[in-house]
């Protein structure tokens, strides 16, 4: 999923090195009727960007769960929660 908003994001001219870019990961394993099962992944992406690239980058938010090989393998599976926080740098 990370791979694919770096992905998006640099399609809008927004780069994602590693001092501007990373993901905190969560997730919750219950027990479904006798049988561990992942049921929720949370990530939460932090990037930094300009005042100007603010935009595009809610933009490529909004829709990079839509091309991501990984989310759409187990949306319908597991509930996955995302959320982008952005800080403004010079």
């Amino acid at each position: 999923m990370m791979g694919t908003l770096a992905a998006s994001l640099a399609g809008k001219r927004i780069r994602t090195t590693e001092e501007l870019y990373r993901a905190d990961v969560e997730g919750d394993i219950e027990n479904v009727d006798g049988v561990l099962k992942i049921t929720t992944i949370r990530v939460e992406y932090h990037l930094k960007v300009k005042a100007d690239q603010k935009e595009a980058a809610r933009e490529a938010f909004s829709s990079y769960l839509t091309q991501c090989p990984a989310a759409q393998s187990v949306i319908g599976c597991i509930k996955l929660q995302d959320k982008l926080e952005l800080e403004e740098v010079a």
